[in-house]
């Protein structure tokens, strides 16, 4: 008898837990879609073949995934992941010099509030991206053209607003730092060969909890 009313007892605590709650040993992934914008000034490469270059590089959407592990109540450590993103290359006045494409795996450490249905979180971390299958186009065809990988810090603040006891729809803001180094046929575009990218990075997911 003791040990029924024990288990009844437990299941009835359990029953009782806040809906969708970031515990300690719990799990939850996202599912979504990401926009992701570099700044508007990406920088000048100056005394390049073709004079000085004032790159400007354009937007793309993708979806992402990302899976978080709650190391203690409320603050977990995040990895988001997606697909490719593939961005034109701009010299402004010129039009398009070429295109990349990218992946950028982030980790993150985040600290999510308790406020019930709706639960805001922030979060830092660290941003690796690699940059493959770039082409120049148009004044540079034919040319080889590259960018570096780039490290840099990671922040990111979102909201999660409750849909069911174990989901949410995630809309969430980051910024990326990203600097990357141009390269022509193995040497360095220019005299100032770096890209300065910067993104944001925002969209919606939707979020389970495991």
């Amino acid at each position: 008898m003791k040990l029924a009313r024990t288990a009844l007892a437990l299941s009835l605590a359990l029953l009782a837990a806040p809906a969708f709650a970031q515990s300690a040993g719990h799990w939850t992934v996202g599912v979504g879609v990401h926009t992701v914008a570099p700044k508007s000034d990406n920088g000048t490469l100056t005394n390049t073949p073709l004079g000085n270059l004032r790159i400007d590089v354009g937007n793309n959407t993708r979806p992402t995934i990302s899976a978080e592990y709650f190391v203690r109540d409320n603050l977990g450590i995040e990895v988001l992941g997606a697909l490719p993103f593939k961005h034109d290359i701009n010299v402004v006045g010129v039009g398009r010099v070429g295109t990349t494409k990218h992946l950028p795996p982030t980790v993150s450490l985040q600290y999510h509030f308790d406020a019930g249905a709706m639960r805001p979180f922030v979060g830092l971390g660290l941003n690796y991206t690699k940059f493959f299958e770039t082409r120049a186009e148009g004044p540079i065809a034919g040319n080889r053209l590259s960018l570096s990988d780039s490290w840099g810090a990671a922040a990111h603040v979102g909201v999660d607003f409750k849909v069911s006891e174990r989901s949410a729809i995630r809309v969430d803001y980051r910024w990326i730092q990203i600097d990357t180094k141009v390269k022509l046929n193995g040497a360095p575009l220019g005299t100032r060969n770096k890209v300065t990218l910067d993104p944001s990075v925002y969209g919606i997911a939707y979020v389970m909890q495991f």
